[in-house]
């Protein structure tokens, strides 16, 4: 069994989520080419129409005509979605909206302090339940702050950027380790007051509507992953995946593979809106190298550690991965369910306070799967079935739905 063909991507969700806000910010009519279907795009656009934002959206094409947030009817439904309710909430916080914002069960249970309380630094009346949605956001003015992270995010950087878009004076966001940089370089592309210098960020607020703008969302390289790793441990595969998404702050998942033997050949480049995109050819290696991940490249890792858990499961010699106790805040504890689960299909693997030890060279075989219900897990157990001798059976596929809901079809349609 071997993979093949061409990998046609959804647009990143990453930047699909701050690209809607953005344009509710804009009075014209923006738009946005090849919109990630997910459940966790869907609950972003559900919320922006919720509160006045129109919203059209056809196979092509979404347009957003914004610059008329306000007060939304009943409760935002931020459903799986964690970038959804942090992000929204510092968005709303900045316009001068109150509302209350919730989600399901999982998303009920991801910490929310580390935006409450940097927000009410800033002026924001905020409260929570045990720091916990559902939120109650009541209007306030916001002023702006220089804060520093005590634990490395994109989400709550993201967030109190939007917030500063609307707080009196400058907002600084200082991060112990770089984390993806999507908001800043789209309010770069935007014209917005923003810069960066070394671990900080500074947002000034907006003295006139963003532009109206256009942009065709290049591939997500979180949702290519799965496929990437699949290319990587079938002998005798090759994949092109045209239009990727190479951010720096996203392509250590590549580099790290490359670096255990994955060969990559870069094609036409580009950039879109600020970031950077290209062409990509990939063909499986003979042999897996073991790798090592420090503390400073797990934000740009956070989505594909469980990817390279089981690539290692291949690998000729001992991987290690250490600094990621934050893998324990997501959908699921990531930590323990990679381990749990890979250690069912015979693996050698160690489950640490903060990372795992993997030992490459055990023959993986069948058995039963938890998910945890995080589409992530789901995707690397889909890859593990591949190579496990037995059959591997999952508790649930449904929450492939939250970023990648064609996510079989389009493995059956390059399985060889």
């Amino acid at each position: 069994m071997h993979i093949s063909g061409e990998l046609i991507l959804p647009g990143d969700k990453s930047i699909a989520h701050r690209a809607l806000l953005l344009a509710s910010l804009s009075p014209g009519r923006c738009r946005l080419g090849n919109l990630p279907p997910g459940a966790d795009v869907h609950s972003t656009l559900k919320g922006l129409r919720q509160c006045g934002i129109s919203v059209d959206t056809d196979k092509a094409e979404t347009t957003i005509t914004g610059g008329s947030l306000r007060m939304p009817e009943g409760v935002l439904d931020c459903g799986n979605s964690a970038t959804t309710a942090r992000l929204l909430t510092g968005l709303l916080a900045g316009t001068g909206i109150t509302a209350t914002l919730d989600g399901d069960e999982s998303l009920r249970r991801r910490p929310m302090q580390r935006i409450i309380d940097p927000l009410r630094l800033m002026g924001a009346d905020l409260s929570g339940s045990s720091g916990r949605l559902p939120l109650q956001l009541r209007v306030a003015p916001l002023r702006g702050i220089e804060y520093l992270q005590e634990v490395a995010s994109a989400q709550v950087k993201s967030t109190l950027l939007l917030a500063g878009l609307g707080a009196m004076g400058p907002t600084t966001v200082r991060e112990p380790l770089p984390t993806r940089d999507h908001t800043e370089l789209l309010l770069t592309y935007l014209e917005a007051k923003i810069s960066s210098s070394g671990d900080a960020v500074t947002i000034w607020p907006l003295q006139s509507p963003l532009p109206t703008f256009s942009l065709e969302l290049p591939a997500d390289p979180s949702t290519a992953a799965p496929f990437i790793t699949a290319c990587a441990l079938l002998p005798g595969s090759s994949l092109r995946v045209p239009g990727l998404l190479l951010n720096s702050t996203r392509v250590r998942f590549l580099e790290i593979l490359e670096g255990m033997g994955l060969i990559v050949e870069r094609g036409h480049q580009w950039r879109s809106g600020g970031e950077d995109v290209g062409d990509l050819q990939l063909e499986a290696p003979r042999d897996l190298k073991p790798f090592c991940i420090t503390a400073w490249e797990v934000p740009a890792l956070i989505d594909e550690l469980p990817l390279l858990a089981l690539a290692a499961c291949r690998a000729q010699g001992v991987s290690r991965i250490s600094g990621a106790g934050e893998l324990r805040f997501k959908e699921s504890d990531r930590l323990h369910a990679i381990c749990q689960n890979l250690t069912r299909l015979g693996a050698l693997i160690e489950e640490l306070p903060d990372g795992l030890t993997v030992t490459g060279g055990a023959k993986l075989q069948g058995g039963r799967m938890t998910s945890a219900g995080d589409h992530r897990m789901v995707m690397a157990m889909r890859i593990a079935a591949l190579i496990a001798s037995g059959e591997v059976i999952l508790d649930e596929c449904a929450s492939l739905a939250i970023s990648c809901p064609d996510f079989d079809q389009r493995l059956r349609t390059l399985l060889h």
